[in-house]
């Protein structure tokens, strides 16, 4: 009875997803600062580099917060799942280094 109600469903429309070569090479970052207004939280991803006292944003992400929402529950969901097949990911024993941003904290 559910196979009819499925067939009787209209079909979400698909979407393409283009990744370029040089967006799929990826960026390393070992840091991240959030912040958020009433409408965006802001995601910077830093490279923090040994012996440097310096680091610059390698990439800023802005998302609205239900999307930020469903980003926390899918890495969770992912971080459990690697997890299990890999075993606990163990937290590193030190803070890093102190880290001090521009970056406003209160509404945009």
């Amino acid at each position: 009875m559910s196979d009819k109600k499925d067939a009787q469903r209209p079909k979400a429309p698909q979407l393409n997803i283009e990744l370029s070569e040089e967006v799929a090479e990826g960026t390393y970052s070992n840091l991240v600062m959030l912040a958020h207004s009433a409408e965006e939280f802001i995601l910077d991803f830093i490279r923090v580099m040994p012996g440097i006292p310096k680091a610059r944003v390698q990439s800023r992400i802005i998302v609205s917060p239900p999307h930020a929402k469903r980003l926390l529950r899918a890495l969770a969901d992912n971080i459990d799942r690697f997890e299990q097949a890999h075993g606990e990911i163990g937290e590193q024993s030190s803070q890093g280094p102190v880290v001090h941003f521009g970056i406003p904290g209160g509404e945009a």
